[in-house]
Parts: structure tokens; sequence; C-alpha cells
């Protein structure tokens, strides 16, 4: 197994499990790629909505510069959320296919969230300006989206929060200024909306001087969990070493993306309560280190509370696949006094 230093470790109280729940030879049509899967409950199984790119291989990529030919949304759905994954037979978005709007390049890294019964997407948008963050209503069966809101460029991994918090919407988001403190220094930002149309009352929620082990950046991953104490809530954290090597097809990978844990007010959730100071989980089993697109990459997009409470993380494992870890509420709720 590929050593990354610093030496950083997942807490004992996070199970992974040891294989994928999804890999690109499990989809339907082309796929090089799948990661990045929201994933929610409903009508009695579980959704999840994934990005798939496609279009080369490791060997093609690395000897012959062919990149992938594009990227879709697509849709499966499984009774008990870790196998039996049954795909929709086509992708709800594809960038290949010609958009009602040209300025639109390409959606990707969904995030699907519940709220009075609605089904909501968040989505990464690449556009012929910026990256910008797009949110639409996804219909019941599936099949349809509405596109409610895209923000000014550059603007990504926005989430929304599962109900409305003082009769508004609210998301957490990672702006990218170009003026930033310093290279990639982004933070985690928190707007609200009346409508999911007009956001404002924007505000920095956690910058990355608060987390010990990020010389980078940080962000968003999955919609909060809502507790007794507080949205129990994860993000991205991603250190950067010059002298890493190859770490997966690209000829230089020299980032590590781990994940972090922090608990905000149920009332106001601009206020930041606690922050797990150490990382939650990291790259550690081969599939995360030693294999796939971008090596030391762990990037969640669902956060699940089972009855029995658990709470299901759905994670991107190296760009490549869909991968599942659990843990005790209680056990996450005591890293955060």
């Amino acid at each position: 197994m590929s050593a990354v230093m610093p030496l950083l470790s997942t807490h004992p109280c996070i199970k992974k499990r040891p294989a994928p729940i999804m890999v690109p030879s499990d989809l339907p049509y082309p796929c090089s790629l799948v990661f990045n899967a929201g994933v929610i409950k409903h009508q009695g199984e579980y959704i999840m909505v994934f990005r798939n790119d496609y279009g080369t291989d490791q060997e093609k990529y690395e000897t012959e510069n062919r990149k992938f030919a594009g990227t879709s949304i697509g849709i499966a759905r499984s009774k008990n959320g870790i196998d039996g994954w049954v795909f929709d037979p086509e992708p709800l978005f594809d960038s290949k296919k010609p958009s009602e709007d040209p300025e639109f390049v390409r959606y990707y890294d969904p995030r699907i969230t519940k709220i009075d019964g609605k089904l909501y997407l968040c989505l990464a948008t690449d556009t012929r300006h910026g990256l910008c963050g797009t949110i639409g209503e996804l219909s019941d069966d599936l099949k349809t989206f509405r596109k409610i809101s895209t923000s000014v460029p550059d603007n990504r991994n926005m989430v929304l929060f599962p109900e409305k918090i003082g009769g508004e919407y609210v998301r957490l988001e990672r702006p990218m200024p170009v003026y930033s403190r310093h290279n990639e220094r982004f933070d985690i930002w928190i707007s609200r909306s009346p409508d999911l149309i007009y956001w404002g009352r924007s505000k920095l929620l956690l910058g990355t001087e608060r987390v010990p082990w990020v010389n980078d950046k940080i962000g968003p991953t999955a919609s909060p969990i809502k507790t007794e104490r507080g949205w129990l809530t994860l993000f991205h954290a991603v250190d950067r070493d010059e002298s890493r090597g190859k770490n997966g097809w690209e000829p230089a990978w020299k980032k590590r993306y781990t994940t972090g844990l922090m608990l905000l007010d149920l009332n106001d959730p601009s206020r930041v309560l606690s922050v797990y100071d150490k990382p939650l989980i990291v790259p550690d089993l081969p599939v995360e280190t030693d294999e796939g697109f971008r090596q030391n990459v762990l990037f969640p997009c669902a956060m699940l509370l089972e009855d029995d409470n658990e709470v299901r993380i759905y994670y991107g494992a190296s760009d490549t696949c869909v991968c599942l870890a659990t843990a005790k509420l209680e056990d996450l709720l005591a890293l955060l006094p």
C-alpha cells in the first residue's frame, strides 16, 4: 500500500466495506469512472444519483493522451442500498447530448436531498464562462429535472440542508475566488434563500485555518444530519505535497482528499459548535491508495441516518468507484464536545 506523508488515520469508529459497492463495469452503458454519488431513501428504496466519466481507459489516457469523451449523470435503485442496484437504461444528463442552453457544458458531482417531500439535486456545472452550482427539482419518478437556479462563477460543492430553517432554505457552498488568501485556500460558506432562486445573507462558515491537517482547501460534501445536539456535518479536506508522485493516471497527482466532521447549531447553522480536530476518514484501503484515476482521494456525497442509529457514508474512492462506510451516531457525536 502506498504511504502518503504525513501519515493520517481513519478513526476507529468508522467501518469501511472492504470492496466498492459500485464499479464502472456495473453500468449498462459506457463508463470509465463512476463516483461522487448522492444517495437518498425514497419510496422504500435507496436511490443513487452518480457521476459517470466515459470514453477512455488508463492505457489510452497514459499513452495516447486520450481524455474522457463526456460525463453523464445516472440513476440506480437498490432495496438495501448496498447491492442489487438496478440502473435506469439511460442517463438523466449527458454532456454529449445537446443542451437547451448552449451556455451549459456539463453537470457532475450530484447531491440529492428531500425537502418537504420534494427531491432536489445540487450539481456542479461547467459553463462557457466558468464553474457554477445548479439547483433543481427532480420529479418523483426520477425521470425529469427542472432547473431552479444557477450561481455565478466560481462556486461549487453546493449542499442543501434537508429542511427549511427559520422558514428559509439553507445551503453550504465552496466559492473559488481567484484572489483567494493563498493558492487554493478555499473555505466553506453558508447562504440562505426564501425560494431556492434568490440566495443571500452569505457568510463564511469554516475557514481552512480551523482544520489542522489541511494546507490547501476544504468544502461541503453531504447534506447534514439533524440530531438533538445539532446538525452533524461532513466536509472534505485537502492537503497538497509537491513531492508526491504519479498517484493515478495523470503524470502527477499531489493532493490527498480526506473527510472532516463538525457540528452546527440547529437554529442557526452559521454557528459552528464544534470541529473534530483530526480527520474522520482518510484513504487507506488499496482501492483508495493504490488503484484508480486519482489515488488518495476520498469524497463523500451522501450521509444517511438509519433507524438503528447507524450512519451510512457513501463516498467516491480515487475518483473511480463508489464505496460505503458506516458508524454509530453516538460515536460520531462523541468526537464533537
